[in-house]
């Protein structure tokens, strides 16, 4: 395929923990006889292989814990998958969070060239965007004041139109945070969104919103224990997704 921005090929995940360390001699024995140098071997992803699209956005859902997040990182090239697998992309990419890293200290004004840095814009790209980023979030009047006076709702959508200024190819999203506050500015940031999805970005969408997720991307890849479940149209994916994870578990006989 020539036309994919992400292919994720053969990507496992293996962390080393190491157990805790005692001082007696069962303890050492037992650590030397049964995990050999003291550390455990924990898998935090198998075999995973998929291809996303240029201008593709593409959902992932998984229960906590299955290795969305580590396969994100993998992807961004944060975290070395084990030896085997690749992930080719091409572009620039960048990852958006809601923790966009305020300091609460700081205004708006400086937290929007901090973070507007850390995205790779530079001052001049910023100062130009400046005006826009505040009023898109609607902060004409706390240009000045400190985040950490600012309400959740606030600061998400200070969140936000800092993020959509980012330039890049490839967006992660862990954790969509779009459509935040009220109904206007839930409007306004899911029309700034598609207009990214229109501009052909690609997008990975991890998130427990699923109506996020039937919004704006055809498919979604379902990862289960670190593996890639299925990968299939969204509103059928998640529909199944639903009925495995809120299945009543079957009682063991005898209260066992």
């Amino acid at each position: 395929m020539d036309d994919f921005a992400v292919e994720v090929k053969n990507v496992s995940k293996t962390y080393q923990i190491r157990e805790r360390q005692t001082n007696s001699i069962k303890g050492l024995l037992s650590s030397i006889f049964k995990f050999g140098s003291g550390k455990r071997k924990i898998k935090a992803l198998t075999d995973i292989n998929f291809t996303v699209k240029k201008g593709e956005a593409l959902g992932i859902v998984g229960r906590n814990g299955s290795g969305k997040t580590t396969l994100m990182n993998i992807i961004l090239g944060g975290i070395k998958p084990d030896e085997g697998g690749e992930v080719i992309t091409k572009g620039k990419i960048i990852k958006l969070s809601l923790g966009l890293g305020f300091d609460v200290n700081l205004s708006a004004r400086d937290n929007i060239y901090l973070n507007g840095s850390l995205l790779g814009l530079s001052f001049k790209q910023i100062n130009d965007r400046f005006d826009d980023i505040i009023n898109f979030a609607g902060l004409e009047n706390f240009v000045e004041t400190p985040v950490k006076f600012y309400s959740k709702g606030m600061k998400s959508r200070l969140t936000f139109s800092i993020a959509m200024q980012a330039e890049a190819d490839i967006f992660l999203l862990d954790e969509f945070f779009g459509g935040v506050g009220d109904e206007e500015f839930k409007q306004k940031s899911n029309e700034m969104f598609l207009e990214k999805l229109k501009e052909g970005k690609t997008i990975i969408i991890v998130s427990h919103g699923k109506n996020v997720l039937k919004r704006f991307c055809e498919e979604t890849i379902w990862i289960e224990k670190g593996r890639l479940h299925k990968r299939g149209l969204t509103k059928e994916l998640l529909v199944e997704y639903k009925s495995y994870t809120t299945k009543p578990k079957l009682k063991k006989k005898n209260g066992k």
